[in-house]
């Protein structure tokens, strides 16, 4: 599917996978294989930009996926973020969908708002918020009508 499938249909939360249609390389070509790795991969969908104007310049929508975290004893020195515009060649896929019942948790509210957390429940939402410590966080739970408009709107084969 193409980006802007991802920008309009995917909830934030899911995982999506990237792919420029290339095959993977041979382990033992490290340099061709690490360049192919950024060109194919996934991660998790956690913000959607609008289109802006900067002065006479309009930059298209866009959505951020977190792809993973870099560091050592729980301590987190390097988050991975890949942000696509809507104009992008890969293909991608979702390949994973916030379940039912699992938490949202927002760094800020508004529509600049991050996500920071997908946690399974209520508890573990509050947990994880009393060890982290997001002041003005914001929770949105992954209700049944979400799922079931998904469902109905043929989302999850997407």
């Amino acid at each position: 599917m193409s980006a802007s499938l991802i920008y309009d249909l995917a909830p934030i939360g899911s995982i999506v996978a990237w792919s420029d249609g290339t095959p993977r390389p041979p382990e033992r070509f490290r340099k061709k294989l690490a360049a192919w790795k950024t060109r194919n991969s996934h991660g998790r969908l956690i913000r959607k930009e609008g289109e802006r104007n900067v002065g006479t310049t309009s930059i298209l929508p866009y959505f951020t996926l977190h792809e993973g975290d870099l560091g050592a004893n729980d301590v987190i020195a390097i988050r991975i973020h890949r942000t696509f515009s809507l104009d992008s060649g890969l293909t991608f896929k979702v390949v994973g969908r916030p379940a039912l019942g699992s938490v949202r948790v927002f760094d800020r509210p508004g529509a600049n708002a991050e996500l920071v957390h997908l946690a399974d429940n209520r508890q573990a939402t509050a947990e994880w918020l009393s060890r982290h410590g997001y002041p003005h966080a914001v929770l949105s739970e992954v209700t049944a009508d979400e799922v079931a408009a998904d469902e109905i709107e043929g989302r999850t084969a997407a």
